[in-house]
């Protein structure tokens, strides 16, 4: 997994706060104009007729249907279960567990950029989770963004998707209900001296303040239909 590319929000920003600006100059520049050639208006009275107020009670969402606080609570719980069968990862303590910002910074190629990149993006905590079954080894993570300033999970998902798609000879499907969260399987392996061809898969997509990451590897090509159904089933937990 390499650094995440530039953010592409800045200059959008810009752009967009640019011409905000220079619309209102330009309004007021013809509203100076028009006002000078007119009589003085009177003002309109103060008072303004009262509003009535709507009768009945609002009804507070139940915890099971309000989503933020679902999302509040113990990320851990939203991640999928191990199967049946499967192995826990090597690489974690114990089933699903927290990812600190130092951990989740170190898995990119330059953890220096991506440490300062993440508290950027406000970076709040991560979950994980992974299995084994055979060579096939399975990671998700969900990851958490304070969001006080812009939709950082958005940004996050769309970095991994670009990442992704650089990949040679990659195939790629939208996961259905996620909007546009996408799924990726390369069909080139990786290799290394002394160890076997690995394959991969990944998928990324986001849900409000969360960013959501699956990782597939295998000796063996991994379909579409393995990568799809994490991924959706994943999401549905959110």
């Amino acid at each position: 997994m390499s650094g995440p590319p530039p953010r592409r929000r800045g200059r959008t920003t810009l752009l967009v706060a640019t011409a905000a600006v220079l619309g209102a100059v330009a309004g007021t520049c013809t509203g100076f104009v028009v006002q000078a050639g007119h009589e003085p208006t009177a003002l309109p009275p103060l008072s303004q007729p009262s509003l009535r107020q709507a009768k009945g009670e609002v009804v507070p969402l139940s915890a099971a249907q309000d989503r933020q606080v679902k999302v509040d609570g113990d990320l851990r719980e939203l991640l999928l279960k191990k199967p049946r069968g499967a192995q826990k990862a090597d690489w974690l303590a114990e089933g699903a567990d927290w990812m600190s910002l130092d951990a989740y910074a170190d898995e990119y190629k330059k953890p220096g950029g991506a440490f300062e990149n993440l508290i950027d993006d406000q970076f709040r905590r991560a979950a994980v989770t992974g299995w084994k079954s055979g060579h096939l080894a399975v990671e998700i993570r969900l990851v958490q963004y304070r969001q006080e300033e812009y939709l950082a999970a958005a940004d996050a998902a769309g970095d991994g998707q670009y990442w992704a798609y650089e990949e040679d000879d990659t195939d790629v499907w939208v996961v259905p209900g996620t909007g546009d969260g996408t799924a990726y399987v390369h069909n080139k392996p990786r290799t290394e001296p002394g160890y076997m061809p690995m394959y991969s898969a990944e998928a990324h997509a986001f849900r409000g303040d969360i960013a959501v990451e699956v990782w597939v590897y295998d000796t063996e090509p991994i379909s579409k239909k393995r990568i799809m159904d994490l991924a959706k089933r994943q999401m549905e937990r959110l």
